[in-house]
């Protein structure tokens, strides 16, 4: 079972580090000169977060949430800025990818940033964890790649927090999948569109 967590609505005055602020702000360029490129297929579901307001609430759960250890896990972790934001405020940050032209670019960001993140090619979902879906078109299920757990040699229940940026209507099933794999005492942070981070802990 989870068990939402408020975040205060005055997160979003929580003051960014200049250099911080600054690298967001790049990285934001360099997806949209990606988006961008005529030459390639677009990603469909790779869409930009709000990373300003998703470092506040990284930020905010780290000051007041107690935490069952440092290890973060970013689901579909795109450029991974927030697997960097997440390594940044020293969490022992990951990243799962399925898509290699994404996790082309996330190793470009983490490099860029000289952050410490272990990038996984892969998919995200816990074997047998697509049995937890009563629609099989949701975009999470449409990735035929291997098992990036088995890559990194930890499962989802050794994660203290896990970050997803969820494609409209797929909130639920995250959260099933987390409630149905992770530890109890972990957290789950959803970004669900402009001003709309919801935080979770799986109870004991």
């Amino acid at each position: 079972m989870l068990t939402r967590i408020q975040i205060p609505s005055s997160v979003d005055s929580t003051p960014i580090p200049d250099e911080l602020a600054a690298r967001i702000t790049s990285a934001r360029g360099e997806i949209e000169a990606f988006q961008d490129r005529w030459d390639r297929p677009q990603i469909e579901q790779f869409v930009a977060a709000d990373y300003h307001l998703v470092y506040q609430c990284l930020n905010w759960t780290l000051q007041s949430q107690p935490l069952l250890g440092q290890r973060f896990l970013e689901w579909g972790s795109g450029f991974s800025i927030v697997s960097a934001i997440a390594a940044e405020i020293g969490l022992n940050a990951f990243g799962i990818e399925a898509e290699p032209d994404l996790l082309a670019m996330g190793r470009k960001t983490i490099q860029t940033w000289n952050v410490s993140v272990e990038l996984v090619e892969g998919n995200f979902l816990p074997p047998g964890a697509a049995q937890l879906s009563d629609d099989p078109m949701l975009p999470s299920l449409s990735h035929d790649v291997a098992d990036a757990y088995q890559t990194i040699g930890l499962d989802l229940d050794d994660f203290a927090l896990v970050y997803s940026y969820p494609w409209p209507g797929e909130d639920d099933f995250h959260e099933f999948v987390f409630d149905r794999y992770a530890a109890s005492g972990a957290l789950l942070m959803l970004f669900c569109g402009p001003n709309d981070v919801r935080l979770w802990r799986k109870a004991n």
